[in-house]
């Protein structure tokens, strides 16, 4: 039915010139009430047509319901006929597919457009983002085999708060106090986790606890961060090379024109590669604050991750490496996505100097699992703020570490 009356539609519309919406739903009912009069449609009926017919033609078709559902947090499209979504940790197969690989490429060419993004079969891979924030990511023929694959990780609408993910038991308010002051006292902060653990969700709670009064600066590849109530607020992002010889714009000089911006603070989205070489400059060069995220299994696993990174842009002996890392980063926070789905806070460590040419991590606070109930993990952040050993910061910011959240 949708179908045949987008087509009505398209057959009556005058594509010669633009359109606006309330042409084309004007366009759109005087169609569903000439083929209610051969078919009846009741209302609820008639009103989920005509928007699935909008939908189609100014929208993401058949996704755009997906994106409308607060419950969905991933899309995954795989191909024209299998498209899954993720609800509450649980993945699902949906009983709806496109009708044709062509609209599949029409959805997939508005969505990359509206960012300033392309992809065809000459560059098949694209990150992306929607208008509401979701992170898209698109492979095309002939890297994808089984036909056009997209991936759309949904972000809440209202940004999550450490208040919520202490509600939520993803860190302790003890945790969540000592972080405040940590931020607040310009501590270079690492987020680190596999996918999925809120790395993200995370580095945008913590922005909040950035006086307003600062310039922030972020640098993603996709813009992802929802930082609010920041007035003084710079938003960069990538871009990729074109076939029509537009140059490419790295995170790596995206960081290094960020220093020259007068930033009080350095937001990366993400470091995967050689930009690690230039956040870490600049965390030694008197720009504390930064903060960060990476993929890795551990604090420590991260540090030896930042340090493969680095030797992909500059070559340095280890022991060099090591030492750039050590005196830049200060904490690495991370997170866990545990079997009954929950993300946790698994540990925040206090990186210290080296010793014998070896990382050494001060565990603050580790997660211990205490219990499982009804399909729950039960546990609790052991240790506690008294445990940081580097607290010069705080002394110099003027912070009472004995009262929490004082900053």
């Amino acid at each position: 039915m949708i179908e045949k009356i987008r087509k009505e539609v398209l057959n009556r519309l005058d594509q010669t010139r633009e359109l606006a919406d309330e042409e084309i739903w004007r366009c759109i009912d005087e169609v569903v009430v000439q083929f209610s009069k051969i078919e009846y449609l009741p209302l609820p009926k008639r009103s989920q047509v005509r928007k699935g017919v909008f939908d189609s033609l100014r929208r993401l078709d058949i996704l755009q319901e997906l994106l409308e559902d607060d419950e969905i947090t991933e899309i995954m499209v795989n191909g024209c006929e299998d498209i899954f979504v993720e609800r509450q940790g649980n993945i699902e197969k949906l009983d709806r597919h496109f009708i044709s690989q062509e609209r599949l490429s029409d959805v997939i060419q508005l969505m990359v457009a509206k960012v300033n993004r392309r992809v065809n079969e000459a560059s098949p891979i694209v990150d992306s983002r929607l208008e509401d924030g979701s992170r898209v990511n698109v492979v095309l023929n002939p890297v994808a085999i089984n036909g056009p694959i997209i991936t759309i990780r949904k972000f809440p609408k209202n940004p999550i708060t450490m208040e919520m993910l202490v509600l939520w038991e993803t860190i302790s308010e003890e945790a969540a106090a000592m972080l405040k002051d940590m931020v607040a006292a310009g501590y270079n902060i690492m987020v680190c986790g596999g996918t999925g653990s809120g790395k993200t969700t995370f580095l945008n709670a913590m922005s909040d606890f950035i006086p307003k009064e600062e310039r922030i600066i972020t640098v993603e590849d996709s813009a992802e961060l929802q930082i609010k109530g920041v007035a003084n607020l710079v938003k960069l992002e990538t871009r990729n090379g074109t076939t029509e010889g537009e140059h490419s714009i790295s995170i790596r000089d995206l960081i290094r024109t960020s220093l020259r911006m007068r930033p009080d603070r350095i937001i990366v989205g993400e470091v995967r590669g050689e930009e690690a070489v230039d956040l870490l400059q600049s965390m030694n060069t008197g720009h504390d604050g930064a903060m960060s995220s990476g993929h890795s299994n551990s604090p420590l696993d991260m540090l030896r991750r930042l340090e493969t990174m680095v030797l992909m842009g500059l070559d340095m002996p280890i022991q060099a490496i090591r030492g750039q890392i050590t005196s830049a980063l200060d904490i690495v926070i991370h997170l866990g996505r545990m079997r009954d789905k929950s993300r946790r806070v698994l540990e925040i460590a206090e990186v210290l100097p080296l010793k014998n040419n070896n990382y050494q991590l001060n565990r603050i606070f580790w997660f211990e699992e205490m219990a499982q109930k009804e399909g729950g993990v039960v546990g609790r952040l052991s240790g506690g703020r008294e445990r940081l050993k580097n607290r010069q910061k705080l002394i110099m910011a003027g912070i009472n570490w004995e009262t929490p959240g004082t900053a």
